[in-house]
């Protein structure tokens, strides 16, 4: 019994992270792990969970000039199966953070739900602040809407839930099969090393930890996020397939000096609304010296991210709240030219790159089609727009789509 207790107990330096996949091993598990953390992974993969146990430490690849390679200690892994050990786990964590994409956040939620029941009642009133990892506008809102239907009435989340937007700027590329059948736990990242995230969202201090960048308003840096990086990436993708069909890689297609140029371009306009929208948190000349680093991280040929990473999941990339409709809305909103932009997003309806099997995404295949036989009505039904209040950039897609041949 007494072990049992002592396992429950608070630990203030472990680390509970929901989503072993890329970002949650590469970034958050890799700042925290090297930073005197015990990290504890829950995933849905029983082969990911059950190489992490019997190793206890994972590789990262930074893919840089020259390359590093960073071994994160004293990892362990819960499959997510196992409810109650998920729940022990969430009841005695220092901190935990969440990495593991929009639709499956909201399956995690009950089981974190209980583990804050639990904590509760063992440990009361002690904080628990949980990182966001997710690349998703308002996840603290989100996240916290769904949270409340499972606690129980009366449970003080305003006092013991920190919940902790970040922006996710780090750049992970898909790992060549042949290096995850020498290691299936490698991964690969860049050297960009900063997790920026919402500094007033905590409940206990905010840990002392080097690459943590926390910001006061984060709405500020989501938003830069996705409608400069986010935006500029797919930007390149998309054009630069459309210029080059047989090219695989990143740094090939920005060689060509027009994909350069086009890119810088729209990431300027949406850099230009930006400035107007968040006037106190980012100069002119702070955003124009992020887009030319972005586009030079872009351009890193270590890295060697694909064309296809970049550009597929169109119907997420092309939707009604991503990257280009949601600058574009932005800059409705205040008034400014979006044209290329617009024209940025209409290279993604034209994009059916493939991996490096020539597998294209699947739902992708659905998208292309669809656009092929009504364009307007899958701008409609599959990407959201609005058939009434967004007449106008119906149409203007409809031109940019029919001129592209």
């Amino acid at each position: 019994m007494k072990h049992t207790e002592d396992r429950l107990k608070i630990d203030p330096k472990k680390i509970v992270i929901f989503g072993a996949g890329k970002i949650g091993r590469s970034f958050i598990g890799q700042l925290f792990g090297c930073n005197g953390y015990k990290v504890v992974f829950v995933d849905v993969d029983t082969e990911i969970v059950r190489l992490l146990n019997q190793r206890g430490s994972y590789r990262v690849v930074i893919k840089g000039d020259p390359e590093e390679n960073i071994i994160v200690p004293d990892v362990s892994a819960i499959p997510a199966t196992d409810r109650q050990e998920v729940v022990n786990a969430v009841s005695s964590a220092g901190i935990a953070a969440v990495s593991v994409g929009k639709f499956a956040l909201e399956k995690v939620i009950p089981v974190i739900a209980a583990g804050l029941e639990l904590r509760q009642k063992l440990n009361p009133y002690f904080p628990l602040d949980i990182i966001l990892a997710e690349n998703m506008r308002s996840a603290a809102e989100f996240t916290k809407e769904k949270l409340i239907q499972y606690l129980p009435e009366g449970y003080p989340a305003d006092l013991l839930v920190g919940l902790i937007e970040t922006s996710i700027g780090k750049m992970v590329p898909i790992i060549p099969l042949t290096e995850i059948e020498k290691d299936p736990l490698v991964v690969f990242a860049e050297p960009y090393n900063t997790l920026i995230l919402d500094g007033k969202g905590f409940k206990s201090p905010i840990p002392d930890i080097q690459g943590l960048a926390p910001k006061t308003n984060i709405k500020a840096w989501v938003d830069r996020k996705a409608f400069i990086h986010n935006l500029g990436h797919a930007t390149a993708a998309y054009y630069g397939n459309f210029l080059h069909p047989a090219m695989e890689y990143m740094y090939e297609v920005l060689e060509d000096r027009k994909v350069l140029d086009f890119t810088r371009d729209v990431m300027m306009q949406s850099a230009d609304i930006l400035c107007r929208v968040y006037p106190d948190d980012y100069t002119p000349e702070d955003i124009e010296e992020h887009v030319d680093d972005l586009l030079y991280r872009f351009r890193n040929k270590a890295l060697q991210d694909t064309v296809f990473r970049v550009g597929n999941d169109l119907v997420r990339k092309l939707g009604s709240d991503d990257r280009f409709m949601g600058s574009i809305h932005l800059a409705m909103q205040f008034n400014m030219p979006y044209d290329l932009i617009m024209k940025a997003m209409s290279y993604g309806f034209r994009f059916s790159k493939g991996d490096e099997e020539g597998n294209l995404f699947p739902e992708d295949i659905k998208l292309l089609q669809a656009l092929t036989d009504n364009f307007e009505n899958t701008l409609i039904n599959l990407l959201g727009l609005h058939p009434v209040n967004e007449r106008d950039t119906i149409d203007r897609l409809k031109n940019h789509y029919s001129s592209m041949v």
